[in-house]
């Protein structure tokens, strides 16, 4: 065989293997579940876990090249693990663009984009390698795919309605759970206000202005200053209060949150995060902050990892979920997790009995922990999701 032709040969192979390997590896390395046994869970609260409602705000699953309908060895999230972890209601966020380095600290918007070179490994279609919003949409077709492939497993929430409709269906017998679109950043728009319509029309129903950086909506918690929403961003808030999105602030800067709250009569959440007062790191807004969400009818989701909790445990998962009680009040405190989001955590969502059972050993009541394990999710999407077909 010739030079050039064993050249070739070899070329193809290390291709086929980049295609075949990378992905798996990337999420194997940034996926990651800390070393653990099992946890015992007494029976108390394993009866108390079976018997409620649990909801997560945030799980970036449709990132990664996996078929969520068949349980994996690696990440954090799939159906099989949501049945056994009782998960009823599940977000899963799309992320489009995260900064090289994607530090709490700060970032630059022209940073170099990891998920440009995760969409190409990961065979994305080549419209999403250079549009946002192709990304956006393509992890959404996902997701719809799922949910046809089984119904019975999967339900897309699009309305409010929807919620009383698949929790009588769960009384009943059915393990179906309740998928939630969102957006992690509306760079996904494209700066084209009239992306907020075609992503409605693709199932999402909670958009986050921010991640990483400040892009065109205004400021990023993590971005290179204290700016608060454009002119553009506005108009998104606007719109997406018209089609009766929810709006997330997990990663808008303290200036961005006040913009929004001051635009917006409906309220807010913080998917994935901790409280400032708990743990003080970059990636938790204030505790005053907090409170303004929580007295416009906000829902805070507690996060799992070290820079959300400071603690990566369960015990420390619930001290931080005890401290947003004290400070905003049980009805509005939730799970979450930041699932799949690069993110090292104690366990994964086949094992959120050990909350329940380590809220119980800590002395919370059985009415606190039925609201923060889910309840306050559903009332939440029941309450905020749009109410019919528009």
């Amino acid at each position: 065989m010739k030079a050039s032709r064993v050249l070739l040969v070899l070329v193809v192979v290390a291709v086929g293997l980049f295609f075949a390997l990378a992905p798996r590896m990337a999420e194997e390395r940034m996926n990651r579940v800390l070393p653990h046994e099992r946890a015992a869970v007494s029976p108390e609260a394993a009866a108390l876990h079976a018997d409620l409602v649990v909801g997560d705000l945030h799980a970036d699953s449709l990132l990664w090249r996996r078929d969520l309908l068949r349980r994996a060895d690696r990440g954090h999230v799939d159906l099989p693990r949501l049945r056994e972890g009782n998960v009823a209601l599940q977000v899963f966020t799309a992320v489009t663009k995260t900064p090289a380095g994607m530090n709490y600290e700060e970032n630059a918007s022209d940073a170099r984009d990891n998920i440009t070179l995760l969409a190409v490994a990961q065979r994305w279609p080549s419209a999403t390698w250079d549009s946002l919003a192709e990304r956006a949409l393509y992890q959404a077709a996902k997701l719809r795919g799922f949910a046809e492939e089984e119904p019975e497993s999967l339900l897309l929430l699009r309305h409010g309605g929807d919620v009383p409709r698949l929790l009588a269906a769960r009384a009943a017998g059915a393990q179906t759970v309740g998928a939630v679109l969102g957006i992690e950043g509306a760079h996904a728009l494209d700066g084209d206000l009239a992306n907020v319509d075609r992503l409605y029309d693709a199932g999402y129903r909670m958009v986050g202005l921010h991640h990483f950086f400040d892009n065109a909506l205004g400021g990023s918690l993590h971005g290179t200053g204290s700016h608060g929403l454009t002119d553009f961003g506005r108009r998104v808030v606007e719109r997406l209060d018209e089609r009766g999105m929810i709006i997330d602030v997990a990663h808008s800067s303290p200036e961005s949150v006040r913009d929004v709250l001051a635009l917006t009569a409906r309220p807010v959440v913080v998917s994935h995060t901790g409280f400032r007062g708990a743990c003080d790191t970059p990636r938790n807004i204030d505790d005053g902050l907090m409170r303004d969400i929580a007295r416009r009818g906000g829902l805070i989701g507690v996060g799992f990892w070290d820079a959300a909790v400071c603690n990566v445990s369960p015990a420390g998962i619930v001290a931080a979920i005890r401290y947003g009680i004290d400070l905003v009040g049980a009805d509005h405190v939730a799970l979450g997790s930041d699932f799949d989001g690069a993110t090292t955590v104690p366990f994964d969502t086949a094992e959120l009995a050990v909350l329940t059972d380590t809220m119980l050993r800590e002395g919370l009541d059985e009415a606190t922990i039925r609201k923060v394990m889910g309840g306050n999710v559903a009332r939440f999407l029941a309450e905020n999701l749009p109410q019919g077909p528009r």
